[in-house]
This record gives structure tokens, C-alpha cells and sequence, in this order.
């Protein structure tokens, strides 16, 4: 496991390019019949990435649980929510199997046990892009598709950021311990997301970002308001934001992202907003 420790805004301000993408970038998430995992200790956090192909592959794959979370199983104090960016996959807790198509999305609350990922078609495999947060109480289990999940449209075409921002693990939705999830989908012609810039100092964010077109990048923004930088990001990564950062980009295209955040609260209009102008 990939373990990565908490930088403050102070030091983060003398960071190269290459000190900021070592802390902060996740990359090679989908690794064939692997689960690919980074422990962050900002809310410690976990982000996974799982790509069965021809194997069934267990959450725990690779992973020293006891060394790294002190228990006796991946979920024992966690609960962790996933999103499905590849081919039909197939989830089994604890002897329930949850059939995964394409951007469907399953909460597993804490206390499940075991935990496998399996592929419909091996040409085709499944894309499992995972978050887990410390949980100390349990709720329910849940298979969300699109439809269910709470819609946010937001922007505009004139300002290059219109947008739907889909509310899966959100407590307008289902109730969890902390943790919350969503997806949020650019327009054709859009390139912005989360505008006005903002931070929340009760929460950390995880963006992943998907369909982002083949040749094109994303410009993620982050840092204090004050003294921005950023990190160029591809398709298929995922970048650590603490709570003292913004977290924004603008991509060369349009693109979709999955949201995570983890922390004390989980109202969405925590927000601490920067103005645009305000920005440097």
C-alpha cells in the first residue's frame, strides 16, 4: 500500500512540480487482477483502484490489514463507496452479489466481511475506482444507479462550466457514517468545474477524473486561494485535496469526475468560497 502523509500549506508552498505530484497525484490505478491502494493520512482516507480480468480478486489483495488499519478485515472500521468506470462487474459482500454496470455506484457499510470484484467479460473487464473512510457506526448496503442519485445542475454554457453534479453517497440520498460520493458530468463545451474556487476546513476531497478524451489533460487547481498551483492531470487519475486547498481544474475538453470527501461534516454548502477574481 501506498502510504502518504499529510503536507500543510506552509511547506507545500516551496514544492516542485515533481514534490507536488508525488504527494498529491494518484496514478496506475487499474493494474489487471491487482488492487492498486493509497492510504492518505489527510482523514485517512483511502483511494483503490480494483481491475479484475479473468480472476475474482478480493478487496484485501496485497493488503497487510492488520499492519496497515489494525484489524482483522478491509472493512472491520471502514466503509468505503465505488463507482464502476469499466466494462459489467460483479461485487459480492458477504455472499450478496451486486451486478455493476457502467457508472453505477454500491456503498458498502462497515462490517462487511469479505469483499470480491469480478469481470462479466474479460475483454471488457470492470474498472472498480474505490474510497474508503474510517467509519465507527454501520447503516445499510446499497446498489445506486444514475436514477437515483440526487441531481445539481449548475453553470453555464457562457462561462464554459455547465454541469450536472450527481449526488450518490450524500445524506439527501442514504445515510452513511462520513463518507460521501458523487459524480459530477460536464457539458460538451464545458471545461470548468467546481467554480467559484473553495475550500472546506472540515472536510477533504478526492477528485477522479474520467472520459477525459484521448490527447487531452486536465488542469487541476490547488493550494490556498492565495497561492494557487497545479497539477496536470490524465485520464483515469485521481488527485488529494486537504482541507486548507481549492480544488478546481479546467480540461482541454470536457470531461466527467468522481467526488469523494471524508470529515466532520457532510452538508454540500460547507463550502468556504474564493472569489474568482480573488484567485493568484
Amino acid at each position: 500500500m501506498d502510504i502518504r502523509y499529510s503536507c500543510n500549506q506552509k511547506d507545500f508552498k516551496r514544492y516542485t512540480t515533481e514534490e507536488t505530484r508525488a504527494e498529491f497525484l494518484i496514478e496506475n490505478l487499474f493494474v489487471p487482477e491487482t488492487v492498486t491502494a493509497v492510504y492518505s493520512h489527510v482523514d485517512r482516507m483511502v483511494t483503490l483502484g480494483i481491475m479484475p480480468v479473468n480472476e475474482t480478486v478480493a478487496i484485501d489483495k496485497g493488503i497487510d490489514v492488520w499492519h496497515n488499519f489494525g484489524t482483522d478485515y478491509f472493512l472491520e472500521r471502514r466503509e468505503i463507496g465505488m463507482f464502476n468506470v469499466g466494462g459489467e462487474g460483479t461485487v459480492t459482500a458477504d455472499g450478496v452479489a451486486y451486478e455493476m454496470g457502467y457508472k453505477d455506484c454500491l456503498y458498502l457499510t462497515k462490517g462487511n466481511r469479505e469483499v470480491t470484484f469480478a469481470s462479466k467479460d474479460p475483454a471488457h473487464p470492470a474498472k472498480f475506482y474505490a474510497v474508503s473512510a474510517p467509519a465507527h457506526c454501520s447503516y445499510e448496503n446499497r446498489l445506486l444507479k444514475i436514477a437515483d442519485a440526487a441531481k445539481k445542475p449548475l453553470g453555464a454554457m457562457e462561462t464554459s462550466n455547465k454541469r450536472v453534479i450527481n449526488q450518490f453517497i450524500h445524506p439527501s440520498v442514504l445515510k452513511t457514517c462520513q463518507l460521501s460520493m458523487g459524480m459530477t458530468v460536464l457539458d460538451p463545451g464545458s471545461v470548468w468545474n467546481t467554480m467559484p474556487a473553495h475550500t472546506h476546513e472540515r472536510r477533504m476531497e478526492i477528485y477522479f477524473y474520467f472520459e477525459v478524451p484521448e490527447n487531452n489533460v486536465v488542469f487541476h487547481m490547488m493550494g490556498e486561494g492565495q497561492e494557487t498551483r497545479h497539477i496536470v492531470m490524465q485520464n483515469e487519475q485521481a488527485v488529494i485535496s486537504p482541507s486548507w486547498s481549492i480544488h478546481s481544474g479546467a480540461g482541454t475538453s470536457n470531461y466527467t469526475f468522481i467526488w469523494a470527501m471524508g470529515g466532520e461534516n457532510q452538508a454540500f454548502d460547507d463550502m468556504d468560497e474564493i472569489p474568482t477574481t480573488a484567485l493568484r
